[in-house]
């Protein structure tokens, strides 16, 4: 374990609702512009918890949304899908999203896990990560229309390069393109967009580093 918080969701559809942040420590991936290195070694986890445990943890608050990230969360193949399947079966959550890498086979939680309040909000990485070639095409097929697909862009090269995802590979998630926060001015994603005529795209701000310092842990 990393972390487990309440805040305001800052990404996504549910953008601005109060949510429980449960964080996994652990990732596959090594991005070029990650902002979560905290959660992956050479740094040590901060804590074990069982699935109880944080069943009982996150029920102190009183958000009716939870995020499972990371890291990667589903990292753990049946370990992460039972800790989504207890905390659903809590009953005390409207909505359970996921942040997943595209470098996991979502085929076995999609299988195997049927509450409807559980949706995925799935990365493509694109070149500037450095991490493409791990992505999972078959994932974006998988995806339903309740799910998202986020593409974090770096530069035009990405931007260009996420069209092209896009276009190969027809999906019912909501795409949406986030902006590196260092290297692509919002401004200039919002033109390329409009440029392009995305309507079926959505632009994905970090609220939470626009609220609080961007480097700040647990909000």
């Amino acid at each position: 374990m990393v972390e487990i918080f309440e805040t305001v969701e800052g990404e996504g559809t549910r953008a601005g609702f109060p949510t429980v942040f449960v964080r996994l420590f652990g990732c596959n991936l090594r991005c070029t512009w990650c902002d979560t290195t905290y959660s992956y070694p050479p740094a040590e986890a901060e804590f074990v918890m069982t699935i109880g445990q944080i069943v009982e943890e996150t029920a102190q608050y009183r958000s009716r949304h939870l995020c499972l990230t990371g890291g990667e969360p589903l990292l753990y193949g049946e370990k992460s899908a039972a800790l989504i399947e207890a905390l659903a079966g809590t009953g005390r959550y409207d909505d359970l999203h996921v942040e997943t890498n595209g470098a996991i086979d979502l085929s076995y939680f999609l299988e195997r896990i049927e509450s409807p309040i559980v949706r995925y909000i799935m990365d493509y990485k694109l070149p500037d990560s450095g991490e493409q070639d791990k992505m999972i095409e078959a994932n974006i097929r998988r995806l339903r229309k309740q799910d998202e697909l986020k593409f974090v862009i770096g530069s035009e090269r990405d931007f260009q390069a996420a069209l092209d995802v896009l276009a190969k590979h027809p999906t019912k998630a909501l795409p949406l393109f986030s902006p590196v926060w260092e290297t692509m001015p919002p401004a200039k994603l919002v033109r390329l967009m409009l440029d392009h005529g995305l309507h079926q795209v959505k632009l994905n701000m970090q609220m939470h580093k626009v609220i609080w310092d961007p480097a700040a842990r647990g909000v």
